[in-house]
């Protein structure tokens, strides 16, 4: 017979010490934790996790796993079964507090419409807010707002009294007084009056940019935005602005700062020297020429083509009052706007999903995920510019854009499979989680 080895004091003793640090380890959960229970879960990297168990506890994720046994004693399940988790989509181009009432003889841009204070737009303007997040998009990047509006929405937000994504603004967007056809500044919120033009980002001279910049951070602007072109609304012109000088003074000020920096171009020539510059992303512009792609991709510079917002303006034309020759232009552009897009993507340039949002275009943000997979993106890639590279535009890699233990509990139901199929994202919403709170419920009764 083979004797059994002994078994010494000092063994049980290390046994012993494993087994305690083990559950040390463990986290102490709440009473108020849950465990999500999903089909599966589609990450923003693109990994995935058959019979997904996400645990929750307050605002944050604590751990993901697979089947019943990832599922802590005595912790509440949420029963998804029929659905995928994807995380918490980022939006990094809206406007928030460009809301319209619809009033007879009004349009949404233009004069004739309702004055309202910051303080009554950034209450008005919730209803955008929760559209916002009925598409599963959970932060957003706001471009540009007046009177601080958009300041006053995000910090509502936060401390609790308002739903809504968690929003990263730009309080006024830096721009030069030139004239721009068929369009008009929306008559959204009272103006300052009797203060420098360059307090609310009117630049007149190259010494006004820094001094605009840092009003914009001491207001409490958490990214910094400039106009270097004209385009918007009906207008596809491409006229750039601000010089290379003066958007090289905007990106070193804001970086001096602490800030990042997107910079509006249309055209080319103004996408060009954005980018030598030094802009963290660039915002819609088309017909970049295969050397400013090269630097982009060289760089890290982010694209944000905002495909799918001239398909809005066409397509509410008539609350706009565009005529149909308009609405040809905005067609004629977003073609362009995909081509651009198209190439930027074999040129290996980072792509982030921004949607222009303004007016009745919230709770259509992800829209844009279709022309990114047209433009050449596998439905993974789409996913993950809405995700993973938001998330990296706006300096929060560690913290959203991921289904992760230690990142924010920002998760979203859908029905379908967005690993094959982008229309699950962008029609097939059904749930959605923001910092541990269910904020959307579209299932239907059991």
């Amino acid at each position: 017979m083979n004797a059994r080895p002994a078994v010494t004091l000092a063994a049980l003793l290390a046994i012993a010490g494993c087994i305690h640090a083990s559950r040390a380890m463990r986290p102490a959960l709440s009473p108020n934790a849950r465990a999500l229970r999903f089909a599966k879960l589609v990450d923003g990297d693109g990994r995935v996790t058959q019979d997904a168990t996400i645990i929750v506890d307050g605002d944050r994720i604590v751990s993901v796993g697979s089947g019943d046994g990832a599922v802590p004693s005595g912790v509440a399940v949420v029963d998804l079964h029929r659905y995928t988790a994807i995380p918490g989509m980022i939006d990094v181009h809206t406007h928030m507090t460009y809301w319209w009432d619809h009033a007879p003889g009004t349009k949404p841009f233009g004069p004739g419409g309702t004055r309202r204070t910051p303080s009554e737009v950034a209450t008005v303007a919730m209803a955008n807010a929760r559209l916002t997040l009925e598409t599963g998009v959970t932060t957003v990047r706001d471009l540009g707002a007046s009177g601080y509006a958009d300041i006053l929405m995000r910090d509502r937000i936060n401390r609790g009294e308002a739903v809504g994504p968690r929003m990263f603004v730009a309080g006024y967007g830096l721009s030069k007084s030139v004239p721009r056809p068929n369009a008009a500044p929306p008559a959204s919120a009272l103006p300052a009056s009797g203060s420098p033009a360059w307090l609310r980002g009117r630049i007149t001279a190259l010494a006004d940019i820094p001094l605009a910049v840092k009003t914009q951070a001491d207001s409490g602007a958490d990214v910094i935005k400039m106009y270097g072109s004209t385009g918007t609304g009906a207008d596809t012109s491409t006229t750039q602005t601000f010089s290379y000088e003066e958007m090289k003074a905007a990106v070193d000020a804001a970086h001096a700062l602490g800030k990042r920096i997107a910079i509006h171009s249309y055209g080319a020539n103004g996408g060009r020297d954005a980018v030598r510059a030094g802009t963290n992303t660039l915002e819609h512009a088309v017909d970049l020429d295969d050397a400013t792609l090269a630097q982009m991709a060289r760089q890290g510079t982010f694209y944000v083509p905002t495909i799918d917002h001239n398909r809005y303006y066409a397509d509410y034309r008539a609350d706009y009052g565009y005529t149909d020759e308009q609405a040809r232009g905005l067609d004629a552009y977003r073609a362009r706007n995909l081509e651009t897009a198209r190439r930027a993507i074999k040129a290996g340039v980072k792509l982030a999903m921004g949607s222009d949002a303004v007016h009745m275009m919230f709770g259509q943000n992800t829209r844009e995920l279709g022309f990114l997979v047209q433009a050449g993106m596998t439905p993974l890639d789409a996913l993950r510019a809405a995700t993973v590279n938001g998330a990296e535009v706006l300096g929060l890699a560690d913290r959203i854009g991921r289904v992760a233990p230690g990142y924010f509990a920002d998760i979203v139901a859908v029905d379908g499979d967005p690993a094959t199929d982008i229309n699950a994202v962008v029609s097939g919403v059904r749930w959605v989680m923001k910092g541990g709170a269910v904020v959307v419920d579209k299932r239907p009764a059991p």
